[in-house]
């Protein structure tokens, strides 16, 4: 509802002479009782716009939205339509015509129309009574609005009251359709205008709204005031709501010529202070200063309704929570904090100095001596920790608290608030955490961890709070690695929106231009924790993509500056994306090989009618792929080196393959892959070749189905894949078959297959037969929810370059004609090579087979038709060397890679499918010209304040997922797919919305380009009457997938076999096992929390069902990956250590002790379970200890037995 049409209509009574009138008058139109009025516009002139509508029509009304139609090449049509809420004041579309005043200055006139209401405009149907209709929107005043905190269960301190203000009285908005409740108030503010501070500079009274989604609201607590008869809901939140400020200046929320909504006049809050001007040099900190709404700290709101509030109204909007299943509490327990007592001052004052900066010396010694308590930063950031995350708050903690934490010494302090974050528990009485037990681990130091790792302090900065999070084992950078001693002044810190909403994301006005301030300050103002400030070092370009950035707290001989200068020199380049993306490359996840020099010899590119073939690619001699290989401890079918890796040397990036070419200690680099000079140039691997399973996704159906592949051929594969994973549930050979066939990007179903071959899933082993229901499950959820089917006759591989010269390329000349023979096709198609693990044994013996034949070569996303390219696989003997690699050829006129969604061969990854089934018959279909905006150079050096403006600036037009998803909702509802006009539009937008941090310029997609309807495979959370059931091929196959939940087999037996194995364990092993595992399982919890993930199994295996959103699923698999890869491996290294070596004699006895601890543990819950609650079958799994302790050693276990 437009906040001005709301406060005008006021709550007050009619004179009693109007009441008179009218029962004379006849009745009012229908068109007054609406929620709203539309209004269509036909006969507009060429040169309307959205601001001429709404200048011409303001007069008649609060105007509540305005569309000019587009044609379908995106030009604005002569119809149109205007939306008032709450309804106009006349009915001027009577006479049928209406004048317009054109921006000419000319008049014109134009038809209007009263359009009919929709029935799901005016009524919505209860979610759980369909015969019961409840408003679309409900409108009720309310007395006052109380924001603060709860001291204890029952405690409210209000810490802002707000009632009437000059324009109006609050009021509460239940808007149904978007499934909100809205509380709009008026606040004063100091004018932003007037930069005075003084008592007599004029305030002005601003309208605010307050938005809570239904789903937000868990629990509302009723209760009535004898006295008054004011009956008051108080809610507490777990997550801080939006806050918007409605702007006054209409005219500058108009930003597309063909629509305007009245939600543009709605901006987004971070901060509610008397004076905006002063928040401009303020760092990021968790404590705030004087705010009038502490927007992310003060969660707990009480909205009181007047006594005179109709009953009608308030009982219908009872019936609405209950029906969207927010449960009502009548209770009288609730108090409020008596303000005749003293409050207690929030724990800054204690921890703090800040405010005694201005006191003389002797007065700050006093101050020092009397009140001050000083804590170690490590103590200080995990109190943070502990604040920030909501388990302890700073309104409740004394002077005595901070004094007796400070008495703990640093390392029990620490560990102490580090067990509080880890339990994830609500402490009301700060007081009570100094009674839990210590977690006794093997010894109070932190166990070792791998070399190429490093403990991570990190922070996720939201529009209205900042979330500090438990210290987590990284793989380490360049960066890191260089200033190991200082790795606990670098914070890794993530721009996201609140908890609800995950990621921010673009939009097509400037409404959440206040979050975009907040996250400039924190880069150019830095980020405060007790006595250090953070500064901005720079973003790696993953992390850039995620809206992530590297901070350090500056020492006096070393700062964030002295950091980017030992980076390399970059003066050289005056672009600010480049010299971003140059920064970046130094923060790139790397693991270095330290073992043996390098010389580098610099080769030429392969360069041709403006394309390079050899973009990105380099070689690399077999000596120092073996170096390589050791060093990363990397294992291979045939015990050979990889093929290729993604590295990092020195300015140098992208692949590097092995070639006879290069020396024992020679890499080859091109110039496309030197992007700055350096000082440093230790050789660092970022991943390597490696086989992994080809998955379609609906944007690759979207395309194969618009080229023509059946819908049943799709049926088929699903068919196929479901049959599969039932199969291998129930077969040790259909589940080792199954599981070799469908390799996951981190290897673990050869780790699992292995497993089945050692009869864990005979004996229904718990560990292995929940990671079985797991890998099930998560294929399953995938295939549901982004059409993930595995292809059999398909792979996933990084590409390379034929050095030899030999395959044969894309022809312009070549391309027959539609009549031309089967054999001339075959002929002019571009060849690529392959060779990847066999399936089945062969009977020579041979590990390895290479692909003939037709094949289909993509990238992801691909979704523009011709980003899907028809290939021939050859057998060239000269490049049987290469394995686990797609080798595109280096002749023809264009390169194959750019063909592919506009890829190259840095390191991307290339779809490769041979079943004939899924091959379109257009084989030579005009590929998109990806061509990149053409990056502007300044005439100056780049200053970091142009990097963060540019990273800001990313982040506001950052509308990929936006796009993405607009296009697979357009060619599903469009009928000719992706051919459609506007999916090519949007085809194009991706390119350069992905080119974005090359370039520097922006994908502005605009209002037009947004589905107005989603299919229903999509899920969005939108209301009934904007989906639609989708009968084209992607929702034929959601609807086809049944969800699947993932239960663990927790209470199985454990193995007998290991169990009552004749191995000695001796007294000292299984004591040393026991404090392992408790050590083991707290820094698996860990990783739970921080990460949001529900279970061990998903840690162990990476197949993750749900995390945090922070990274999109493809990366975050990449990233548990090398996470539990570093986890394990630090455990592992300490069971060596214990045994003095890493052969089967020396581990197999600890092994087995970590199996009976682990076996015991459970025994002993699963016992306590039963006799607490013998009515109650399955405990809980939260309820139950970890079982994952012994499988860190799982080839031990095979082999016991």
């Amino acid at each position: 509802m437009g906040v001005q049409g709301a406060y005008s209509r006021g709550q007050g009574k009619q004179p009693r002479g109007q009441q008179r009138l009218h029962n004379i008058l006849p009745p009012p139109a229908p068109w007054r009782s609406w929620a709203s009025v539309g209004i269509k516009l036909t006969g507009l002139p060429r040169q309307v716009t959205a601001r001429t509508i709404w200048q011409t029509f303001k007069s008649e009304g609060t105007i509540f939205s305005i569309d000019i139609y587009e044609d379908h090449h995106g030009q604005l049509e002569s119809r149109g339509k205007i939306r008032f809420k709450p309804p106009p004041r006349t009915d001027f579309w009577k006479s049928g015509s209406y004048s317009i005043k054109l921006p000419s200055g000319q008049e014109g006139r134009i038809f209007v129309t009263l359009e009919a209401p929709r029935p799901s405009e005016l009524e919505i149907p209860s979610p759980v009574r369909p015969n019961v209709r409840y408003p679309a929107e409900l409108t009720i005043p309310i007395s006052s609005l109380d924001i603060g905190v709860m001291l204890n269960e029952t405690t409210l301190l209000p810490m802002r009251t707000i009632e009437a203000g000059p324009l109006g009285k609050p009021f509460l908005l239940l808007n149904l359709k978007l499934r909100e409740l809205h509380v709009f108030f008026q606040l004063q503010i100091l004018s932003s205008g007037n930069k005075s501070t003084s008592t007599s500079a004029p305030d002005t009274w601003h309208n605010y709204r307050l938005r809570i989604p239904l789903r937000q609201l868990g629990k509302i607590f009723q209760s009535c005031n004898i006295t008054t008869r004011v009956i008051s809901h108080l809610t507490v939140l777990d997550s801080p709501p939006m806050y918007h400020r409605r702007i006054s200046d209409i005219n500058a929320t108009f930003h597309e010529p063909g629509s305007w909504r009245d939600s543009d006049c709605w901006y987004r809050q971070t901060h509610i202070v008397h004076n905006p001007l002063s928040l401009s040099t303020l760092p990021v900190s968790l404590p705030r200063q004087k705010p009038l709404i502490d927007i992310g700290r003060w969660n707990a709101f009480r909205i009181s309704y007047p006594s005179d509030c109709k009953k009608e109204l308030f009982t219908q909007l009872c019936a609405i929570f209950r029906d969207y299943n927010i449960a009502i509490e009548d209770t009288d327990r609730f108090i409020q904090w008596d303000d005749r007592q003293e409050r207690v001052p929030p724990v800054w004052k204690w921890i703090d100095l800040s405010d005694a900066s201005n006191l003389s010396v002797s007065s700050l010694n006093d101050l020092i001596d009397s009140t001050y308590v000083p804590l170690p930063f490590p103590v200080r950031y995990q109190l943070e920790v502990c604040i920030s995350n909501g388990y302890l708050s700073e309104f409740t903690m004394t002077h005595e608290f901070a004094v007796k934490l400070a008495e703990l010494g640093e390392a029990k302090a620490r560990k102490l608030l580090e067990n509080v974050a880890g339990q994830k528990h609500q402490y009301y009485d700060p007081m009570k955490i100094f009674d839990l037990p210590f977690v006794r681990g093997i010894r109070a130091t932190k166990a070792k961890i791998p070399p190429y790792c490093c403990h991570m302090r990190s922070a996720t900065i939201t529009p209205s709070t900042v979330y500090y999070n438990l210290p987590s084992v990284d793989i380490s950078n360049r960066i890191i690695r260089r200033y190991m001693e200082h790795a606990d002044r670098f914070l890794r810190v993530r721009f996201t929106d609140e908890k609800l909403y995950g990621r921010i994301n673009a939009r097509s006005d400037n409404s959440n231009d206040e979050i975009f301030t907040r996250i400039k300050r924190a880069l150019a103002n830095g980020i405060v924790i007790g006595d250090r400030r953070y500064e901005f070092l720079a973003f790696g370009n993953s992390q850039f993509r995620e809206h992530g950035a590297y901070f350090f707290a500056p020492l006096p001989d070393l700062t964030a500056a002295n950091i980017r200068a030992w980076m390399g020199h970059f003066s050289d380049i005056r672009n600010v994306a480049k010299y971003a993306a140059r920064l970046g490359q130094c923060f790139s996840t790397t693991r270095a090989v330290a073992g043996c020099p390098v010389q580098i010899r610099n080769i030429p590119d392969v360069e041709r009618n403006g394309y390079t073939f050899s973009d990105g690619v380099g070689k690399i001699s077999r000596f120092l792929a073996q170096m390589a290989m050791t060093e990363l401890k990397i294992k291979t079918p045939t015990g050979e080196p990889p093929s290729a890796f993604q590295f990092r040397l020195g300015g140098c990036k992208g692949m590097l393959a092995v070639s006879s070419d290069a020396q024992p200690q020679e890499i080859h680099i091109r110039e496309s892959q030197n992007k700055f000079p350096t000082v440093h140039n230790g050789l660092e691997i970022i991943r390597w070749s490696q086989f992994s399973m080809a998955t379609l996704n609906r944007q690759l159906i979207l395309v194969m189905s618009t080229l023509g592949v059946p819908d049943e051929v799709f049926h088929a594969k699903l068919k196929s894949m479901l049959r599969a994973l039932d199969e291998a549930m129930e077969s040790d050979s259909r589940a080792i078959e199954v599981l070799k066939k469908y390799v996951d990007p981190n290897q673990t179903t050869l780790t699992v297959s292995q497993m089945v071959s050692d009869g864990f899933r005979r004996s229904k082993e718990p560990f292995l037969t929940s990671i079985l229901a797991l890998w099930r499950t998560w294929h399953i959820k995938y295939l549901k929810e982004k059409a993930k089917i595995v292809i059999d006759k398909g792979t996933n591989l990084l590409g390379v370059m034929d050095e030899t010269g030999i395959l044969k390329g894309y022809f312009y000349d070549k391309i027959p004609k539609k009549d031309a023979s089967l054999e001339q096709k075959l002929a002019a198609l571009p060849e690529i090579f392959l060779q990847i693990p066999r399936s089945e044994a062969s009977e020579d013996g041979a590990t390895y087979e290479v692909i003939e034949g037709l094949c289909i070569l993509a990238r992801n996303p691909s979704l523009h038709p011709g980003d899907i390219r028809v290939v021939r696989a050859v057998n060239v003997p000269e490049l049987h060397s290469l394995r686990d690699v797609v080798v595109l050829p280096q002749t023809g006129d264009r390169d194959i890679a750019s063909m592919c969604s506009g890829g190259d061969l840095d390191g991307d990854d290339y779809l490769i499918i041979w079943d004939q089934d899924l091959i379109h018959k257009d084989w030579f279909l005009d590929p998109m010209r990806y061509t990149s905006n053409k990056a502007q150079d300044l005439d100056h050096d780049v200053t970091v304040d142009e990097v963060t403006s540019f990273f800001v600036m990313y982040m506001k037009n950052d509308s990929l997922p936006t796009i993405a998803h607009a296009h697979v909702a357009w060619a599903d509802q469009l009928e000719d797919g992706v051919n459609e006009e506007k999916c090519i539009r949007l085809a194009q937008l991706h390119s350069d919305a992905v080119d974005y941090n090359k370039t520097g310029r922006p994908a502005i997609m605009t209002r037009n380009l947004q589905p107005r309807r989603w299919p229903h495979f999509m899920e969005k959370p939108k209301p009934k009457d904007l989906i639609y059931h989708s009968e084209k091929i992607l929702g034929q196959l959601y609807d086809a997938v049944e969800r699947v939940d993932f239960v663990p087999s927790l209470e199985m037996p454990f193995d007998e076999r290991i169990l009552n194995c004749s191995i000695e364990v001796n007294e000292d092993l299984y004591t040393f096992a026991k404090n392992l595992k408790v050590e083991h399982d707290t820094a698996i919890r860990r990783i739970m929390a921080q990460h949001e993930i529900k279970t061990e199994f998903e840690i162990w295996s990476t197949f993750i069902l749900n995390h945090s959103q922070m990274s999109k699923d493809y990366k975050f698999h990449e990233e548990i990956g090398a996470i539990s890869a570093a986890h394990r491996e630090t455990f592992r290294k300490q069971c060596y250590n214990k045994v003095e070596g890493r052969t089967f004699e020396l581990l197999a006895p600890l092994a087995v002790a970590m199996y009976r601890v682990t076996h015991e543990e459970m025994t002993q819950a699963l016992r306590k379970h039963r006799e607490k609650s013998p009515q109650h079958g399955t405990p809980k799994i939260n309820q139950l200890p970890l079982i994952s302790f012994p499988w860190i050693l799982p080839h031990i276990l095979g082999r016991v037995a």
